[in-house]
């Protein structure tokens, strides 16, 4: 019987744990740091057992690992490095959905030496992406066309009836998180030149309309550095290469005014410590912006440090964050940090409420040239929702294309040894099968032209 360590109980991994308890062989370890995190997840499933362990401990960790023939890493990417040096020594398989850093790329060698599968990028963005956008660069190439167009948007959002707040977005992960992506910087290629834009002007300067479907109105923004994909994707001929994140139209700018108003730093502020004296949310953002506390003066300053005075946008990104509670007598959380209260105030006001659901919404383009110098245009579209009570699309998207890996593996279906994502037609073609079987993919279409 296949015996399969989880690390890590977050909401991605219920529906991991489920899909390879399909298989009746399979018995499966749920790891946590706190034994209790452990239990729950696991539940009253069959063939399911809880353990506390902690990861920094290499021995129990090499041990634990020993015991099992696979293990799953849905732990933050920080550890995985220690997960897979401990895999390596003992010789078994390693999963998980995170991007391959430098460090885990380092261990490829010693993966293939010790014969081992170390699979990473098996996720949604990263993971599901990946295999769609492979598999039609591909086919271009085997009929000997070039990609001379590739653009890619992938968003994490509340379904339509659920964007019903100013920000037009809710938090089913760290808000913190979010904050912190307002401070990325960007590169990708454009029409044959690389194009850079500083934080947090990624978020105006960057942005554009994404048409996919018309009931839908998305703005886009490039993703940290797409220009690796040029490598990666093997599309050396490609002029515009560009990975980015969907929102619903508004959400970059007042993202972007929050970032300028001062609410990326996270310095520590005597004022927010858990000691200091309550401080209403109106004071904070008065001294934040060395003014008084009355509306008509918050409104003034936190448009001109934002840079939307008398822009068209002004009175909505003002009026959102007067909803957020930023110009009221509201007591600001103290977190420290400028940033972490602000993320533990979006986090309440920002929820998802019970039955609501979010929705995960991807697409490729290509704009392709035949050898006859015909061009044509595929889009590649994903549209998935999460279920009212249920799981999540998010946890869903990531979850499942997890476990069809690690069943793939345990099958002997994926063979290949070392680090690696799921860039090659041996991979991506058995996970795309096993991935469509569940009712999750791409729909590939036709398209006039190139738009955005």
């Amino acid at each position: 019987m296949p015996k399969i360590l989880l690390l890590g109980a977050g909401f991605v991994a219920g529906p991991c744990l489920d899909y390879l308890l399909r298989r009746d062989d399979n018995t499966i370890t749920v790891a946590c740091r706190t034994l209790e995190r452990a239990q729950e997840l696991a539940g009253d499933r069959q063939r399911t057992a809880a353990i506390s362990l902690n990861v920094k401990d290499s021995e129990a960790l090499v041990a634990e690992v020993q015991k099992h023939d696979i293990v799953i890493s849905l732990i933050p990417y920080t550890y995985h490095p220690l997960v897979i040096e401990a895999a390596i020594k003992v010789k078994k398989h390693f999963v998980s959905t995170s991007y391959v850093s430098p460090k885990m790329a380092s261990f490829d060698q010693a993966a293939k030496d010790a014969g081992i599968t170390v699979m990473n990028e098996i996720g949604v963005d990263p993971g599901i992406d990946h295999l769609y956008a492979k598999k039609i660069i591909d086919e271009a190439h085997e009929e000997g066309s070039k990609v001379l167009e590739f653009t890619s948007y992938c968003g994490g959002l509340p379904a339509p009836e659920a964007s019903n707040n100013p920000l037009g977005y809710k938090f089913s992960w760290s808000a913190r998180g979010v904050l912190l992506a307002a401070g990325n910087s960007c590169k990708y290629f454009e029409h044959g030149k690389k194009v850079e834009i500083e934080a947090p002007y990624v978020l105006s300067k960057g942005v554009r309309n994404i048409n996919i479907y018309p009931a839908f109105a998305f703005e886009g923004y490039p993703n940290r550095d797409s220009t690796p994909y040029e490598e990666r994707y093997n599309i050396p001929e490609c002029l515009t290469i560009l990975r980015g994140t969907l929102r619903y139209k508004g959400t970059p700018l007042l993202v972007q005014s929050l970032a300028l108003v001062g609410f990326l730093n996270d310095h520590p502020q005597d004022y927010l410590q858990p000691t200091a004296p309550d401080m209403a949310w109106k004071d904070v953002l008065a001294k934040m912006l060395g003014c008084t506390n009355d509306e008509a003066s918050l409104a003034k300053a936190a448009a001109e440090r934002a840079g939307i005075r008398d822009h068209p946008e002004e009175r909505r990104i003002i009026s959102a964050m007067k909803w957020l509670g930023l110009f009221s007598d509201d007591v600001c959380p103290k977190k420290v940090s400028l940033l972490d209260s602000l993320a533990h105030t979006l986090a309440d006001k920002c929820a998802y409420q019970p039955g609501e659901r979010d929705m995960i919404m991807m697409q490729h383009k290509f704009r392709i040239q035949k050898k006859t110098g015909d061009e044509y245009v595929v889009a590649s579209t994903m549209l998935e929702y999460g279920i009212p009570f249920g799981a999540t699309a998010m946890a869903r998207t990531v979850g499942i294309p997890c476990g069809i890996a690690v069943q793939l593996i345990l099958d002997g279906k994926i063979t290949r040894k070392g680090v690696f994502a799921p860039m090659t037609k041996d991979i991506y073609q058995p996970l795309i099968a096993e991935l469509e079987k569940e009712g999750i993919g791409c729909k590939e279409e036709y398209l006039d032209e190139w738009t955005h």
